[in-house]
């Protein structure tokens, strides 16, 4: 099943806020995304009728080993373009914004290939 890209960005927040302040809720994800509790709510709902997610009785989200893998994923997307494109000149904010947009919609194929750039450039630095 293809995700939505906003349910690749709501489960790459899942990750992001796991590894900064260890437990979540869904008050967290609203704060972060700037989305409101209803918004994320629906969302949640999905992502854990999906198996993405499991939500415990106190509120506290964690990642299910299907949803990790797809938050790692998009994670390691967003942090390899930003970067590559920060290397290209592009300034650190506009580069973090496009690599948001790009992470979702690029193939893998073309993601392996930019990867294998990037390393060889920072290979030959």
């Amino acid at each position: 099943m293809k995700l939505y890209e906003s349910a690749e960005n709501y489960l790459e927040t899942i990750l992001m806020l796991e590894r900064s302040q260890g437990a979540v809720r869904s008050i967290d994800i609203a704060a972060a995304l700037s989305f409101s509790k209803p918004s994320v709510s629906r969302a949640v709902r999905l992502l854990r009728e999906d198996a993405y997610i499991f939500v415990d009785r106190q509120g506290y989200i964690t990642l299910t080993d299907k949803g990790r893998a797809v938050a790692e994923r998009i994670l390691e997307r967003h942090t390899l373009l930003t970067r590559y494109f920060v290397a290209l000149g592009v300034d650190e904010a506009t580069a973090q914004q496009d690599a948001c947009r790009v992470e979702h919609d690029l193939s893998d194929i073309t993601f392996e290939k930019i990867r294998e750039h990037a390393q060889r450039t920072t290979d030959e630095a």
